[in-house]
């Protein structure tokens, strides 16, 4: 079955750089309260990120990673998450990151 290019089209999809990283104690799952730069346009945002068994703090200060910027803010336990980390599980259920390869423009869009 195939899904209308409107689903995907509909999903605002960014480069960010994690600019931060902070502990999330309260979380169910090891997680990481992570501070994004989405560029000029976007600006910066907050996510909540269950990496913590794959990505140490110095792993991700300055990453670039793919990011969903147009979802609803969510309720995770005391903290709010202002966008959607993207990752894949790997065979054990670990998330990793979507990122890119080059060094390209903070909110750039992927398509």
């Amino acid at each position: 079955m195939y899904a209308p290019f409107e689903h995907f089209s509909g999903l605002d999809m960014r480069v960010g750089r994690i600019t931060a990283i902070e502990d999330f104690p309260e979380a169910r799952k090891p997680a990481w309260k992570l501070t994004i730069d989405f560029g000029q346009e976007i600006g910066t945002k907050r996510s909540s990120a269950q990496i913590k068994d794959l990505y140490t703090k110095e792993d991700l200060l300055n990453r670039l990673i793919i990011g969903v910027v147009n979802f609803a803010p969510k309720q995770i336990g005391p903290f709010i998450s202002e966008c959607l980390t993207c990752g894949v599980n790997d065979e054990q259920g670990r998330v990793t990151l979507l990122s890119v390869d080059r060094d390209v423009p903070l909110g750039s869009r992927v398509y």
